[in-house]
């Protein structure tokens, strides 16, 4: 099992890394994806906006990979849960 708990503006290259290292039906498990609710709207302010793009990326890409099953938990700041099929 691999958490992801860093800098929000960092997941997509974080994910990488996960993908890299785990193994054939191991559990990448990710924190704040929603990130207040910003990633999931249309906010766009300066302050948050690489950390959320790079969110939006992190969840396009773990739903799109096929290698990944991927449930996103909407509690707290939101949870992913991803397991690697066989590689």
């Amino acid at each position: 099992m691999i958490f992801i708990d860093a800098a929000k503006g960092k997941y997509p290259f974080f994910l990488e890394q996960a993908l890299r290292l785990i193994n054939d039906r191991g559990i990448i498990v990710a924190d704040n994806v929603l990130y207040k609710g910003y990633v999931m709207s249309d906010y766009n302010k300066h302050k948050q906006r690489t950390a959320v793009r790079s969110l939006r990326e992190f969840i396009k890409e773990i739903k799109e990979n096929p290698l990944l099953e991927t449930e996103i938990l909407e509690v707290g700041d939101g949870l992913s849960i991803s397991k690697v099929k066989n590689k």
